[in-house]
């Protein structure tokens, strides 16, 4: 899968699902380790499981699984770590206290449908 179809693909999920202040960082210019990070956040640890879920289900539907997947049984930072992208599902208490988008402000924020 081209990672602009995955990127469509996992927007569409935290879309369909009701994501709050969903952001992209366009990474690709500062480090390796990704091209974006997909940053959203949950109303309650169910919003954000349900969040988590949908993105894993409908790339699995096009047999794509994360390389890795952190935070999901406490809920309040979900990553799931898809190699070229990255997303970050946050509790909203949670967010401001990491501040993701502050860490890379140098990252070029880009609407999450372009």
């Amino acid at each position: 899968m081209e990672i602009e179809e995955m990127y469509n693909c996992i927007i569409r999920a935290l879309e369909d699902k009701k994501a709050k202040d969903l952001k992209v960082i366009d990474i690709r210019e500062l480090t390796t380790i990704a091209y974006y990070f997909i940053i959203c956040s949950g109303t309650s640890n169910t919003h954000i499981k349900t969040l988590a879920d949908e993105v894993e289900y409908k790339l699995k539907e096009k047999d794509i699984r994360p390389l890795r997947r952190e935070g999901y049984n406490s809920a309040r930072w979900v990553l799931l770590d898809y190699g070229d992208i990255v997303v970050h599902i946050f509790h909203e208490e949670d967010r401001s206290f990491y501040n993701l988008e502050r860490l890379w402000q140098d990252g070029k924020v880009i609407p999450p449908r372009e």
